[in-house]
C-alpha cells in the first residue's frame, strides 16, 4: 500500500504527519509487533537464566544474536509476521512462529518450545503496550511539554515587570503583571507533569487467568511470582500488577489518561487566554511573507495556532476520557473490547503533541503591544478603588467600601482626576492622602 499524506484518512498521518510521525515508533502496527518480539525474546532469556530442566545447555554466548532479532527488527520482519497472521488469525501467535523460525536459523530448535512458555497473549500485549507507552512518554511527550513549560517561564521572565489590567467575570479588575500570568500556566503544567510522571506503567504477567497455572504445573518448585516481578520490574522497567485476571486492569493507565487530560485542559485554558489577549490587542502577531489570514479580508492576521491547539487538545481529551472510563471495565476474567481500543492509544498522544506544537508556534509569533496594555490601564482608574478603600480600612475611616462604591459604580468615567478629587475630599491626614496619590493602575500590581 502506497499511503501518502494526501491519501491518509486521519490528519495525524496526513496534514500533521511531520509533528506526529515520531509516535509511529511506539504506536504503529509495526512498533507493536516489534515490542511483542522484544518481550518474547527477553522472557526467553530470563527463563534461560533460571537454568530450567530443558534449558540447561543453552549457550549464553548466543544472547547477542537473540537480541538482534528485535534490535535489528525491520519492516520486512513485520510484514512476514502479518502474513503469518493472515493464516493464524492471531497476532501474538504469529509473533511466536516468527521467533521460532529465527531459532531454527540459529540452530536452537531444541529450545524453541520455551518461546511463549506458559503465557497467554495478554502477557505479551499487557507488557509490550505499557512499554511502548513508557517510551512515548519519556522520549516524545515529556520533552515536548517540558519545552512548552520552559517557553512560558521565559516569557514570564521577559515580561515580569509589565503591568496589565486583569479581568474577572470579563470586567476590569485589580491589575496584575503580564509575566505572572504566564507563570500561572507554567506552574500548573509543571505540577501536573510531575503528577503524571509519578504514575507507574503497570503491566500484567501471570498466565491465562493471572495465576501462573501453566508455569506452576510444569515447574512447581520455581517461585514464579518472584521471577515475574523481576522480569517485568527490572528487565522491562515496568511495574507488575500482582493480582489480575487475564488482562491488566488498566487503572494506572486510566490515571495516566486523566493526568494527560488535565494537562490538555491547562493548555486549552492558556490558548483561550492568549486568544483573548490578542483580541484585546495586547499582543500583535508576527507577519510572515505570503501568509493569508482571511480569503476575503486582506487585513486579518488570525490567531489560528491557538485555535488549532484548542481543537486538537479537545479531540485528545475526548479519547483520553473514553479510555479512562472504558478500559478498567472487562467482563469476568476477560473480554476482547480492550484489544481494539488499545490499538488507538497513539491517537490522543498525537493530538496532544499537535496541540503542544501549535501552542508553541503561536507563542513564538506573539509580539507585546505595550501601548494597548497601558491604554487599558489608563482608561480604568476605577480599579484602584480596592486599594484606596483597603488603606482607609487600615486608618479606621468609616464605611470606606461604601464611599468608593458610590464613587465608582456610576456611568461617569473614572479617571486620574476623579480619583485625585476624591482623595482631596477625604477627612484623613495629608500623609495618608500622599500615600493614596501614589496608587495608580500601573503601580497597584501586588507582589508578583
Amino acid at each position: 500500500m502506497n499511503l501518502t499524506t494526501l491519501r491518509a484518512i486521519s490528519p495525524i498521518d496526513g496534514r500533521y504527519r511531520k509533528i506526529s510521525e515520531q509516535l509511529a515508533d511506539y504506536f504503529s502496527e509495526a512498533a507493536l509487533i516489534k515490542y511483542r518480539v522484544y518481550v518474547e525474546i527477553e522472557y526467553f532469556i530470563s527463563l534461560a537464566d533460571l537454568k530450567l530442566p530443558g534449558l540447561e545447555g543453552f549457550d549464553s554466548n548466543l544472547l547477542p544474536k537473540l537480541r538482534s532479532i528485535y534490535t535489528d527488527f525491520s519492516e520486512s520482519d513485520a510484514e512476514e509476521i502479518k502474513a503469518t497472521e493472515k493464516i493464524t488469525n492471531h497476532d501474538v501467535k504469529a509473533v511466536e512462529y516468527f521467533i521460532k523460525s529465527k531459532f531454527d536459523s540459529l540452530s536452537l530448535q531444541n529450545y524453541k518450545e520455551f518461546i511463549h512458555f506458559g503465557l497467554t497473549s495478554q502477557d505479551i500485549n499487557n507488557t509490550a503496550i505499557p512499554y511502548s507507552i513508557k517510551l512515548a512518554l519519556n522520549e516524545s511527550y515529556y520533552p515536548a511539554i517540558t519545552t512548552l513549560i520552559e517557553k512560558l517561564n521565559t516569557l514570564a521572565t521577559n515580561w515580569a515587570n509589565i503591568p496589565m489590567l486583569a479581568h474577572t467575570h470579563g470586567q476590569p479588575a485589580s491589575p496584575t503583571k503580564l509575566g505572572k500570568e504566564f507563570l500561572v500556566f507554567a506552574e500548573r503544567l509543571a505540577i501536573q507533569l510531575k503528577n503524571l510522571q509519578q504514575i507507574s506503567n503497570s503491566a500484567k504477567f501471570g498466565g491465562a487467568t493471572g495465576n501462573f497455572n501453566a508455569h506452576h504445573i510444569a515447574y512447581p518448585k520455581i517461585d514464579w511470582v518472584k521471577f515475574s516481578n523481576h522480569f517485568v520490574n527490572e528487565v522491562l522497567g515496568l511495574e507488575r500488577a500482582q493480582h489480575t485476571t487475564q488482562i491488566e486492569h488498566y487503572d494506572q493507565f486510566a490515571a495516566q489518561c486523566d493526568a494527560m487530560k488535565r494537562i490538555n485542559n491547562i493548555i486549552i485554558d492558556l490558548d483561550r487566554d492568549i486568544w483573548t489577549y490578542i483580541s484585546k490587542n495586547y499582543f500583535k502577531q508576527k507577519i510572515k511573507e505570503g501568509e493569508i489570514g482571511s480569503s476575503a479580508m486582506p487585513h486579518k492576521v488570525n490567531p489560528i495556532d491557538f485555535e488549532n491547539a484548542e481543537g486538537n487538545a479537545g479531540i485528545a481529551n475526548a479519547l483520553f476520557e473514553f479510555f479512562a472510563a472504558k478500559l478498567p471495565i472487562s467482563r469476568l476474567q476477560r473480554d476482547l473490547t480492550d484489544s481494539t481500543v488499545l490499538r488507538n492509544v497513539g491517537v490522543p498522544f498525537a493530538h496532544s503533541l499537535i496541540a503542544i506544537s501549535a501552542t508553541m508556534r503561536g507563542l513564538d509569533k506573539i509580539i507585546l503591544n505595550e501601548d494597548a496594555l497601558n491604554a487599558d490601564l489608563e482608561n480604568n482608574w476605577a480599579v484602584v478603588a480596592e486599594a484606596i478603600q483597603t488603606v482607609l480600612r487600615r486608618e479606621k475611616f468609616p464605611n470606606p467600601y461604601e464611599a468608593l462604591k458610590d464613587l465608582t459604580r456610576t456611568n461617569t468615567k473614572i479617571d486620574a482626576k476623579s480619583i485625585s478629587n476624591f482623595i482631596d475630599g477625604l477627612a484623613i491626614s495629608e500623609t495618608v492622602k500622599a500615600e493614596l496619590r501614589t496608587i495608580t493602575p500601573f503601580t497597584y500590581t501586588g507582589i508578583f
